[in-house]
């Protein structure tokens, strides 16, 4: 029986072992699934990954298949329904930043194009991989020049709960940075 090496960060959860394999460092240039990353790396602040893991399908739910332009109109009413749903985290502030968010998604997309071409000019449009790669788990960067760049640049057009560090979570979430440990069987090993 082969086993396969992964990160050590993915530990044995079946969830986070399928996020690791399929999602983690794989490039995302689709904006309705670069949107949901972005909210979710927002509502994770001070929670772990595996707690939003959990609830992935409870939030997709709740925000309508992270339709942003439907977010974008929700009201009041909308946000007192999302603070009585059990099933995703309930922190007004978060809740309130992804309707916040998802207009300033919207503006951002109008004005390039498409947000993906917005957000992966902070990384030259090119995956960033680490030389050498990470192999310990305190080696993997919380953040770069790119994603406080990227932090700085979000917050002046009106996004909230994008510090550096979230920014830089997202940014290894969709794969604008790949930073899968040495040993690892995702791990980047360049032309060799």
């Amino acid at each position: 029986m082969t086993v396969i090496q992964r990160c050590s960060w993915a530990g044995n959860d079946p969830d986070y072992c399928r996020y690791h394999d399929l999602e983690w460092g794989v490039p995302v240039h689709d904006d309705t699934k670069l949107f949901e990353m972005i909210i979710l790396e927002g509502f994770q602040a001070g929670l772990s990954w595996l707690t939003i893991l959990k609830k992935r399908d409870h939030f997709k739910k709740a925000f309508l298949d992270w339709d942003y332009e439907a977010i974008a109109a929700f009201s009041g009413v909308d946000t007192e329904r999302l603070m009585s749903n059990r099933g995703i985290i309930r922190n007004r502030l978060k809740i309130t930043s992804a309707v916040k968010n998802a207009k300033a998604f919207i503006k951002l997309r109008k004005e390039f194009g498409s947000f993906n071409e917005y957000i992966w000019r902070f990384t030259n449009y090119k995956t960033i991989f680490p030389s050498p790669p990470p192999k310990t788990v305190s080696e993997i960067p919380t953040h770069s020049k790119e994603s406080d760049l990227m932090s700085k640049d979000l917050k002046r057009r009106g996004f909230s709960f994008v510090g550096t560090v979230i920014c830089y979570s997202f940014m290894q979430a969709v794969g604008m940075v790949n930073d899968h440990m040495e040993g690892c069987f995702k791990c980047y090993k360049g032309n060799t």
